[in-house]
């Protein structure tokens, strides 16, 4: 595993970001504000507008999913380094959560109700990280099963 980024890279990271986001929204003639911060050895990039209708498309899951892989490559070209950044727009990410929560409580009860196990659908690592802080503040273990596009978690009881 590479060595966690020094707050001087994680800005940098952020700055290059910053900059690839603005230039979309200017060619996709949307205004918003971009917040960078750097936490848990990450970029975090949010996109913010006074008028949320005003990133409404661009803040449906698939599509920041997309436009942050196409960031991290855009940040990877100036750095030469591969890049963890995590891109939110208009609150997708916080609605995310709340929708993860949710999927964690509906396997819960499946568990409580007498199943050994239950299986979330496949998920990005990031997703999975937030899963298992969720399950395990939940009381119960959880585990990342599968290869590649196909990883998902496995809550158990503890």
């Amino acid at each position: 595993m590479d060595a966690p980024l020094t707050t001087d890279q994680l800005e940098r990271e952020g700055d290059i970001a910053a900059d690839y986001i603005e230039e979309f929204l200017d060619i996709c003639d949307l205004d918003g504000d971009i917040d960078i911060d750097a936490r848990n050895g990450r970029a975090y990039l949010s996109v913010k507008a006074s008028d949320a209708d005003n990133l409404r498309v661009l803040s449906k899951p698939e599509t920041v999913n997309a436009l942050q892989e196409l960031t991290r490559l855009a940040v990877q070209n100036k750095t030469g380094s591969f890049s963890r950044l995590i891109l939110d727009i208009g609150g997708s990410r916080e609605a995310r959560e709340a929708e993860l929560a949710a999927l964690v409580a509906r396997a819960i009860a499946r568990i409580e109700a007498g199943a050994t196990e239950a299986d979330l659908p496949a998920m990005s690592s990031y997703e999975r990280k937030l899963v298992h802080d969720i399950v395990s503040a939940s009381g119960y273990r959880s585990e990342s099963s599968g290869e590649g596009r196909d990883r998902h978690t496995v809550i158990t009881a503890a």
